[in-house]
Order: C-alpha cells, then sequence, then structure tokens
C-alpha cells in the first residue's frame, strides 16, 4: 500500500461539500462588501453583500463581527477562484417562506415594516422573504399616495401563498374592515338620538361633511351645519378639524348628525325677540320679484313683502334694495310653528312724514 502525501492527507482532513448544501462557518474577516468564513472546508467561503441582504449599500462590518457564527447555503463550490460562494439571504428568504407558510395557513397576523413603495402596492420583508401587498388591499378606503407607508411597521395577513410563482400576497384591508366592524359594535351600543359627541372631519363634499367618531363616519349635511345658511360646506370645515355635533338620527349602521343644538335654537324665544311691533335690523340676503328676505339672526330669515318696503309704488325689491344692505323695519306678523316671520319698512314711514310736515308747517 503506497502512502499519502501529505497534500492529500490534508485533503482528505477536510470535509467535502456540494452545491446547495446548508453548513455552519465562524467569521474570520469582513469588509464593507463581503463575509469571509471558515467553513472546515479546504477553501474559506465568502458572502458578497448581496448575498447577505436585500437591503442596499449595507456596510458589513457594521452588522457583522469577527468570531460570529452563521449558518449558510453553499451557492458554488468552486468560484472560478478557489474560493466557496455562499449566501445568507438566500437561505434566510427560505425559512422566511416556511415562517410565511405557517402563518397563511394559521391566519397569523404578522408585523413588518415597508421597504419598498411600488406602483401597485407596497412591499415588506418578513425574514429576508418578500410579501405584496396590493394597492386594494393595503387600506379599506382609497389611498392615492402610498408613500406615507414608507417604512411604516404595519400590520396584514397572508391571503395567498404561492412562491413557486412568486406570489405571496399580504393583505392589510381585512385587518382594518374587522377592526372597523368591532369599533363599529361597541360605538353603536352606546350611541344614542341626542347625544353630543366628538369626531374629526375626514372628508367634505358639496353636501356634506363625515365626521369619524372613532371607526364609524357620521354625515353632517349641509343643512345641519349651522341654523343659518352654508352656501359651500369646504369653506366651513377642514379635514382633520375636531368638531363637537348632535346625533340626529341613527339609521341601521347610518349616523345622521348635527350642528344645531337646541340651546342655541335662534327660534327658541321668538315669541318675546320677535314679538309683532318690535323694531328690527337685518341684512338682505336674497330677493326674489315678490320680496327680499332679510336675516335677523343666523337661522331666521323673515319676508318683507315688495307691497310693504315703502309707501311709494316699488315695482321689485331690487330697484331700491341690494343683497348685503343693512335695513330697519317692524314686524307685522310672527307664525313660531312655521318659522315665518313678516316684515314692514312702510310701517316706520308714517312717523317719519309725520315730522316732515311739521317742520314744513313751522318753516311757514
Amino acid at each position: 500500500m503506497s502512502e499519502l502525501t501529505f497534500e492529500q492527507m490534508l485533503e482528505e482532513s477536510f470535509k467535502t461539500i456540494h452545491n446547495g448544501e446548508v453548513v455552519d462557518g465562524t467569521v474570520i474577516d469582513v469588509k464593507p462588501d463581503e463575509i469571509i468564513l471558515n467553513i472546515g472546508y479546504k477553501a474559506d467561503g465568502i458572502i458578497t453583500r448581496s448575498e447577505y441582504t436585500n437591503e442596499p449599500n449595507v456596510d458589513l462590518t457594521t452588522v457583522v463581527s469577527v468570531g460570529d457564527s452563521m449558518t449558510v447555503k453553499v451557492l458554488k463550490v468552486n468560484d472560478g477562484e478557489g474560493q466557496v460562494l455562499l449566501t445568507y439571504k438566500r437561505l434566510a428568504a427560505e425559512k422566511g417562506n416556511e415562517r410565511l407558510r405557517e402563518a397563511f395557513e394559521n391566519k397569523e397576523v404578522l408585523k413588518a415594516p415597508v421597504t419598498q413603495i411600488l406602483g401597485g402596492g407596497l412591499s415588506v420583508v418578513v425574514d429576508e422573504a418578500r410579501v405584496f401587498i396590493p394597492a386594494s388591499l393595503v387600506s379599506d378606503t382609497y389611498e392615492k399616495d402610498l408613500s406615507k407607508y414608507q417604512d411604516q411597521e404595519i400590520e396584514f395577513v397572508i391571503s395567498e401563498f404561492n412562491p413557486r410563482r412568486n406570489r405571496v400576497i399580504g393583505d392589510r384591508r381585512q385587518l382594518l374592515v374587522a377592526e372597523r366592524a368591532e369599533k363599529q359594535k361597541e360605538l353603536f351600543a352606546k350611541l344614542n338620538i341626542g347625544d353630543t359627541v366628538e369626531g374629526t372631519v375626514k372628508n367634505v363634499t358639496d353636501f356634506g361633511a363625515f365626521i369619524d367618531l372613532g371607526g364609524v363616519d357620521g354625515l353632517l349635511h349641509i343643512s345641519e351645519m349651522s341654523w343659518g345658511r352654508v352656501e359651500n360646506p369646504k369653506k366651513v370645515f377642514t379635514v382633520g378639524e375636531e368638531v363637537k355635533v348632535l346625533v340626529k338620527d341613527i339609521h341601521d349602521t347610518k349616523i345622521a348628525l348635527s350642528l344645531k343644538f337646541p340651546e342655541t335654537n335662534p327660534w327658541a324665544n321668538a315669541a318675546e325677540d320677535y314679538a309683532v311691533g318690535t323694531e328690527v335690523t337685518g341684512k338682505v340676503a336674497r330677493m326674489t320679484d315678490f320680496g327680499a328676505f332679510v336675516e335677523l339672526a343666523p337661522g331666521v330669515d323673515a319676508l318683507l313683502h315688495v307691497s310693504q318696503i315703502s309707501k311709494a309704488h316699488v315695482e321689485k325689491p331690487s330697484d331700491v334694495l341690494s343683497v348685503g344692505q343693512m335695513i330697519t323695519a317692524k314686524i307685522v306678523d310672527l307664525n313660531e310653528a312655521e318659522k315665518k316671520i313678516s316684515l314692514s319698512m312702510k310701517a316706520l314711514e308714517p312717523a317719519q312724514v309725520e315730522a316732515a310736515e311739521v317742520e314744513e308747517t313751522e318753516a311757514e
């Protein structure tokens, strides 16, 4: 039997490895862009930055130290330069995919930071395994701009798991829908008509504003924004504004809100404030061919009929009055039930005419 050479004995002292094999190693050197490991083989193993992590421009000296133990996977036994090319991230991704498979089967809620904003959604990473969350599954409402989610840690479930086709889909929307349903249940259990509640303006439209009451939206219709007239809700409210509102009605899951609080009702003391014979001052709010509507207070409009504008003949109100003009008149009729008040400027003229006649007599 021939004796083995020193080189042969040294060769046999090292273990054999194969492509795809998982091995343990010890870090013997770290550079910003690569890690060198002793894996008990005749050649050292190399992990490049791109095979360590998906994060670009990471300085590997800040995340790995000499002496650290690592479990890695063999990509190539000989990379052409006599070194073993290893991967850390792919092995981690395989473990990550197993983690995602278990989460998918158990309907487990996962939490991970958003690493990338894509055209059609968000990308998150769980143990080096990527999960795509389509824009339609990011929120329970439409969101055009997803940039606010960058680097934000979010919760989601795996709704589709098919790593062979590179389809691992996350769903955040169903968690938000479930959370909203639970909040709705809790809120409706304690909410009553007539309650005063606080909320946040969520959206403003031409016909009203939607108020978030804490997981449930209520509608504050334009007609309920004030005892007076509101022409444009967008000039009155801004998104994010805190408001205190009155629960006017509840129908199934729909809540009607109001800012017409009973204690601020301008008609509450109408019999006293607007008694027949009272002289009042108001602003011309709008005009028609038959008369002018005068605002005596927010929510209290009175009609000044064209025949009551002056003793002199007036063809139409706009001939002598203008919108925004302040006028003084006498209340000649009050109908509290129908919230109607009639005014007369003409009723104030006799005293003025008599005073003028006295002045003319004295002058003669």
